[in-house]
């Protein structure tokens, strides 16, 4: 199994995608990049922390490969606006690669240089060591499904997954 960390806006919105593709086993979200120890939500949204809300992947890439992972990061969120994805606005919701080691530097700068083709705007995501993982407090796990009726899901989550299931059908895992 490999890891992915990745930020790309409120976790909640990646959590249920990454979900979703064949050969990823888990999805945790949780705070990177930051200088504070096991920083809580509420110290994260202060945004004194350092931290970005992020995902991180466990995958098996014999079914999935990094770059495949990649490719749909930089097509569920817009990686052309700084410390912002819609309406979720601050340093915390800004797109980044947290890479764990020198093969996804590479493949995350190659993926970065190639989804360019596809924005008119230049891209802003970071690509920068991983550091340490903090996972997000229990309520923030699984939260698309255990509430598809608030708002935030209603809204905002479940049309990004409707538009996720279509472009990349072809990626998501049949047993879901």
């Amino acid at each position: 199994m490999e890891h992915a960390v990745l930020g790309g806006g409120c976790f909640w919105c990646l959590e249920p995608v990454f979900r979703a593709l064949a050969g990823v086993q888990d999805v945790q979200p949780g705070y990177c990049g930051g200088h504070v120890p096991s920083p809580t939500y509420q110290q994260v949204c202060g945004q004194d922390t350092g931290h970005i809300e992020v995902v991180r992947l466990r995958f098996d890439p014999a079914k999935i490969s990094y770059r495949a992972v990649l490719d749909v990061f930089f097509g569920i969120h817009d990686p052309t606006t700084p410390d912002r994805q819609g309406n979720d606005i601050g340093p915390q919701y800004a797109s980044a690669i947290f890479y764990l080691d020198d093969h996804q530097h590479q493949i995350a700068n190659d993926a970065r240089a190639q989804a360019q083709t596809y924005f008119d705007a230049p891209i802003c995501t970071r690509i920068q060591a991983a550091g340490d993982f903090w996972p997000a407090e229990p309520e923030h796990q699984d939260y698309y499904r255990r509430y598809p009726d608030q708002g935030y899901c209603r809204f905002v989550i479940s049309p990004k997954m409707a538009k996720f299931r279509q472009r990349y059908a072809h990626l998501l895992d049949s047993s879901q």
